[in-house]
């Protein structure tokens, strides 16, 4: 499929609605647990990313170009370190922080990941270190985080503590993108990302054995269903992004991160009952999209998710 120019932002913003609906779909299978009168526990969680993980993974291998053969000759360790920053330790906290916290929240947190790229990428991909322009942006940034957890709104449960696990979540993220660029030497993004997910969501099936015997329990029919379609929400969209960075330089997609959390803030906050979005999401989300819009105007390079 060929996707012109003048089409990349409604592309780009498909990638965005999907991954920002992925808050309210864990929220809402969250809910349906606890009419069922099943506790989100930690190993329920697992079960649940690693079924989800595997089956988007399986997918993604399945429209990949000979993922196999690439397989063959791709170095093990850098790909098995991708999967389990990118979606074993990621998820892991993810799910978490959702447990504890809101999914407004989170949404906005996802947008830490491009902080995080521009400090771990001097060090571990020797690129220049940020000007002062890009640290005044960071603190911007920060200050914008801090004013979100400060007065996250209705629903919130615990702030500080999911803010930390979404921060930390984004920070295994990114260390991800970083070895990607070693795996990407050998195969293409589309494979690698497949067996990211079924790797990492096998990964997360053998984390969350406790819950094996409840499966049932756990995915009943209302449930299988929401877990299908964020399989889809998964493989869809790196799929299509993936597509996206073979069209167009990264600095161009670049400039349309912003749009991932603005989507997520606005359907967590449509969607999830309970939650609405309180002063500091609106004010310190403003400075935190401001920070990414800046830093990707000072460092064309950064990459996405």
């Amino acid at each position: 499929m060929i996707i012109t120019k003048r089409l990349l932002p409604f592309a780009v913003l498909l990638c965005a609605l999907l991954w920002g609906s992925a808050f309210p779909g864990i929220k809402a299978i969250y809910a349906t647990w606890t009419e069922a009168d099943v506790a989100p526990t930690l190993s329920n969680r697992l079960l649940l990313a690693g079924v989800r993980f595997s089956i988007a993974g399986i997918a993604l291998l399945i429209i990949s170009n000979h993922p196999f053969r690439q397989l063959a000759g791709t170095p093990k360790l850098p790909l098995f370190a991708f999967a389990c920053a990118q979606t074993f330790v990621q998820y892991i906290l993810f799910y978490w922080g959702l447990a504890v916290s809101s999914a407004v929240l989170g949404s906005l947190l996802i947008a830490s990941g491009s902080f995080w790229w521009l400090l771990l990428a001097p060090l571990l991909l020797r690129t220049p270190w940020p000007r002062r322009a890009q640290w005044l942006l960071l603190g911007l940034g920060a200050a914008g985080v801090m004013l979100a957890v400060s007065r996250p709104g209705a629903g919130s449960g615990d702030p500080v503590f999911g803010a930390v696990l979404f921060c930390t979540s984004t920070l295994s993220g990114a260390f991800g993108l970083i070895v990607l660029q070693k795996v990407c030497k050998t195969m293409g993004a589309r494979a690698a990302t497949g067996f990211s997910l079924l790797t990492g969501g096998l990964m997360l099936c053998l984390a969350g054995i406790a819950a094996w015997p409840d499966f049932l329990t756990i995915f009943p029919p209302k449930v299988i269903g929401l877990t299908l379609y964020l399989c889809l929400v998964s493989a869809a969209g790196f799929s299509i992004w993936n597509h996206l960075t073979q069209l167009f330089p990264v600095n161009l997609l670049a400039g349309y991160r912003f749009l991932i959390p603005v989507c997520a803030v606005f359907l967590s906050s449509f969607l999830v009952p309970g939650e609405s979005p309180g002063r500091g999401i609106f004010l310190g989300g403003t400075m935190v999209i401001t920070a990414i819009i800046g830093l990707q105007r000072h460092h064309p390079t950064t990459n996405n998710r």
